[in-house]
């Protein structure tokens, strides 16, 4: 399975304002390439910290494609604390809620997942994904989600637009967040594969050196 990265960050690298509110950093043609790659998915991955945050609806916009095919969503979700009227349990597209096996919530408009004791196990789910025919897979957040796909190596690549703006602020987040590194051991190496002008920002795309 291709697993793929994509966040958004201010130039100083931050993702969110220090209230971790969300904030729109992409312009126009980023929101088009960002649409575009969910439509060419079979999945679109987020951690339960982004729905109880920002409530996305994780889906194909008309505006930004024609004729949209919606992914399938997953939420990381150890605890079960999905709440019932999130947009994403809306019905307007599958949606799997991943748990911890001691979890016994279920959901409406959703297949539940256990895996993991106490947390979610993500390299044995990338397994179970896959064994569900799911081929390619977006990653859009949150920051500790994102560390643990780069961490383990699922990652297969990060694609980061980078937004004409400063957000400032010890306590704002970044798009890696989770432990990080604690030795040079433990730094995820990236392989720069591009970098182009995307409107007023910048898109960076990166390899995740296995």
């Amino acid at each position: 399975m291709k697993i793929t990265i994509n966040c958004a960050m201010s130039a100083d690298g931050k993702i969110a304002l220090n209230s971790r509110k969300q904030t729109d950093i992409s312009n126009e043609p980023d929101k088009k390439r960002v649409h575009e790659m969910r439509n060419s998915v079979d999945a679109i991955l987020v951690g339960i910290g982004t729905v109880l945050t920002d409530d996305p609806k994780l889906t194909v916009k008309e505006k930004y494609v024609h004729n949209p095919q919606n992914p399938i969503r997953i939420v990381l979700d150890s605890r079960g604390r999905t709440p019932p009227h999130a947009k994403v349990l809306n019905g307007e597209a599958k949606t799997v809620i991943v748990t911890a096996e001691e979890c016994t919530k279920e959901f409406p408009n959703a297949e539940t997942i256990r895996c993991g004791s106490g947390r979610i196990d993500i390299q044995r789910l990338a397994l179970m994904l896959e064994e569900r025919g799911i081929r390619s897979m977006l990653v859009e957040g949150g920051a500790e989600v994102i560390w643990s796909f780069l961490k383990t190596r699922l990652a297969d690549e990060m694609l980061i637009f980078i937004g004409s703006m400063v957000i400032g602020g010890d306590s704002s987040p970044t798009p890696a967040g989770g432990t990080g590194a604690s030795a040079m051991n433990e730094v995820v190496e990236l392989r720069l594969r591009n970098a182009e002008v995307v409107g007023d920002g910048v898109l960076v795309e990166y390899e995740v050196v296995k």
